[in-house]
């Protein structure tokens, strides 16, 4: 079995998940940390019908389920707001 090289960095890293490429070679899980991120609350949003299904082909691209692509998109935007805003 070929062990893959390791990222240099987090942005490559990030670049090769990005590409589709299979990183669970790649992560130490003895290191990994569960986050919880306190009480879940649950919302309902109205999206149109191409939106969703241009969603659903990014996330079987990356082998993950819609919900939690989402919550990643969301959590990395309010991450650049946050950012931006301390920025001025």
């Amino acid at each position: 079995m070929n062990k893959k090289k390791l990222a240099k960095n987090t942005e490559e890293f990030d670049r090769r998940f990005d590409d589709g490429e299979d990183v669970h070679d790649l992560i130490e899980m003895r290191n990994a940390k569960i986050i919880r991120h306190g009480k879940k609350v649950r919302i309902t949003l109205d999206i149109a019908e191409a939106l969703v299904q241009d969603i659903d082909q990014i996330r079987e691209s990356i082998g993950v389920d819609r919900a939690a692509l989402i919550k990643i998109w969301l959590h990395e935007r309010i991450q650049q707001e946050k950012a931006a805003s301390s920025d001025h």
